[in-house]
């Protein structure tokens, strides 16, 4: 259980203990609780996604992670855990690894199952979501369960697309989700939870790096409280383009001057073994009707995990404006 409760400082911890696991290492599982904090996926455009207003006034922090996925709220009532580990080559890991979250849960009372993609849902409720991340021959999965979360913060703080929702057949966030207290045996407690969730996936106790605090509080600095790694660039998006796949929604913000494409951003709530440069730097510079070559030879299915290669250049083609 990692000790304090400022979420830069605990999705530091979690990626410096991702970064530095050495080959072979069984894996570790942590669990961990924020004060009030919204954190938002890897690839979102934040004032989308985000009241930024309201959250200042609320001072709830906004913060990045490095996975990719939807925006979430964390605090004390939200239980977050994650699995890291060497990548052993799977797919999408959340099934597996889900499974012993889901027995916790059940021995506690809640039967939940994986819906989705990457969801756990009780009685048809979201109770958790998670996401995940491959670099260096390592593999990131982790999540939150919503315990005995304030989902009426949740519900002014999240300002999702509309198609969004629409596509969970819901008119709201707050709709969609449920706390796992609301279905668990009477008289159980966080602590009842914690301790079946560690009995189910993490059973000996690991001992704490060498020198990882001050590791922690570097990175925490230099990324996690940095207002660019968490807010990001938006560059003015004369065409924007978006289209919600099975897994995930993607969106093309292109700024167009003379007929080029002066600067282009890809955002969205899917999942991505690698960062967006590679496209992004495809395309920019390039006149709007020549960008067919520039599409060739990408590694669609690890910039969208789920996607069909074909469709995604096809999607990226239209979205410019290209010679289809």
């Amino acid at each position: 259980m990692l000790p304090l409760r400022d979420a830069a400082r605990n999705l530091a911890a979690e990626e410096a203990l991702f970064r530095t696991l050495a080959p072979g290492h069984p894996g570790l599982f942590l669990l961990w609780r924020n004060e009030p904090a919204v954190i938002v996926g890897r690839h979102q455009c934040v004032p989308d996604e985000v009241d930024t207003a309201r959250a200042a006034a609320e001072g709830v922090p906004v913060v990045r992670r490095i996975t990719g996925g939807g925006a979430v709220c964390h605090d004390a009532g939200t239980l977050c855990f994650s699995w890291i580990g060497n990548d052993a080559g799977m797919g999408p890991a959340f099934a597996p690894l889900l499974a012993p979250v889901a027995q916790a849960l059940a021995d506690v009372g809640v039967a939940a199952g994986l819906t989705g993609r990457n969801d756990l849902e009780a009685q048809g409720r979201k109770i958790s979501g998670s996401a995940q991340f491959r670099s260096g021959g390592r593999l990131l999965v982790h999540g939150t369960l919503l315990v005995s979360a304030d989902l009426s913060r949740l519900g002014r703080l999240l300002t999702p697309p509309t198609e969004k929702r629409h596509a969970h057949g819901v008119a709201s966030v707050r709709g969609r989700v449920a706390n796992v207290a609301d279905f668990w045996a009477p008289g159980t407690t966080m602590d009842d939870l914690e301790a079946a969730l560690l009995a189910r996936c993490a059973p000996e106790a690991a001992e704490k790096p060498a020198g990882l605090d001050a590791m922690v509080e570097l990175l925490a600095q230099r990324k996690y409280r940095d207002p660019e790694w968490n807010f990001g660039a938006h560059p003015p998006a004369a065409r924007s383009v978006a289209r919600r796949f099975p897994w995930g929604t993607v969106e093309l913000r292109l700024e167009l001057r003379d007929g080029c494409i002066r600067s282009a951003r890809v955002t969205g709530d899917f999942f991505s073994d690698l960062g967006m440069e590679t496209l992004e730097q495809r395309l920019e510079g390039r006149p709007a009707g020549t960008v067919r070559e520039a599409l060739d030879g990408l590694p669609w299915e690890r910039l969208f995990l789920g996607c069909d290669a074909g469709t995604m250049r096809e999607f990226f083609l239209s979205a410019v404006g290209g010679d289809a």
